[in-house]
């Protein structure tokens, strides 16, 4: 099924249609225009009212402090529960908003030969040069990275996706880099904690002020309509919860156990 989108309309209703044209996947459906609710706003959510800057300057600002303050249990464990792809068969691999190469280190220690980063934060490529995990690095944005087209078996992106207000850019730029065959694996800061927690991706900086990182609330049907709509099949989901492990961490996150805090979404390209 493909899903195109039709308009952007003034009352901030998304309208996408299905068909009549085929589907990347062979078929598709002969329905009229599908009518989604509007986009959700982060603002809507927002209890912390910090102060907030663009993705570059709130990353460049972080970055020294960034590994320190991001648990496992928020990215590195999710991929470690996934059965796919098999990391050990990846020989090429797309690493978008690579940050500190937290994310190309643990693929590296899985098998996987070449890790290819970009990222828009100097700050964050300057600590991902340090440790020493990618192939090649480069600063850009993830939805036109530069890097070679048809050319990876995966393509990655850790943490990133609520910085971008329209999913669709993203999906779209994997599956020109993918080759057939290849995964998209995204891990998400999940929307429903976003919104349960009124809480924006943020740190705090040298002074103590925190400081939020522009945030943007994707519901998990609004994953699955960017990237179907670009080809990509779903082959796996994975939600992780606030749990013992959490609260230790954060007990002051008592009131949020249970609640879903990150997501992983596993994507293939069909041969």
């Amino acid at each position: 099924m493909t899903l195109t989108l039709e308009e952007h309309r003034p009352d901030r209703q998304r309208v996408f249609h299905r068909g009549p044209h085929p589907a990347k996947n062979g078929w598709s459906l002969h329905v009229g225009p599908v009518i989604l609710a509007p986009m959700t706003d982060f603002s809507t959510f927002d209890t912390r009212r910090y102060r907030t800057v663009d993705v570059a300057t709130g990353y460049d600002g972080w970055s020294a402090t960034y590994e320190a303050s991001v648990l496992d249990a928020m990215d590195l464990d999710v991929l470690a529960g996934l059965t796919t792809p098999d990391w050990g068969m990846i020989a090429r691999a797309a690493d978008l908003g690579c940050g500190t190469g937290r994310t190309a280190d643990w693929l590296r220690g899985r098998g996987v030969p070449r890790v290819d980063g970009v990222d828009l934060s100097a700050g964050m490529l300057a600590r991902a040069r340090q440790r020493g995990a990618h192939t090649a690095l480069s600063q850009g944005d993830v939805r036109a990275t530069g890097l070679p087209g048809t050319s990876y078996d995966l393509v990655i992106a850790s943490l990133i996706d609520e910085h971008l207000p329209d999913l669709a850019p993203l999906y779209g730029e994997a599956w020109r880099l993918a080759r057939p065959g290849a995964h998209c694996v995204l891990v998400a800061y999940h929307p429903q904690f976003i919104m349960v927690s009124g809480m924006p991706t943020h740190f705090t900086d040298a002074s103590g002020e925190d400081i939020a990182i522009s945030t943007h609330v994707h519901l998990i049907s609004d994953h699955v309509r960017a990237a179907s709509a670009a080809g990509w099949r779903l082959t796996d989901l994975h939600e992780a919860v606030v749990d013992d492990a959490w609260v230790a961490a954060k007990p002051t996150w008592e009131r949020f156990r249970g609640h879903p805090i990150s997501a992983v979404f596993v994507w293939s390209r069909p041969s």
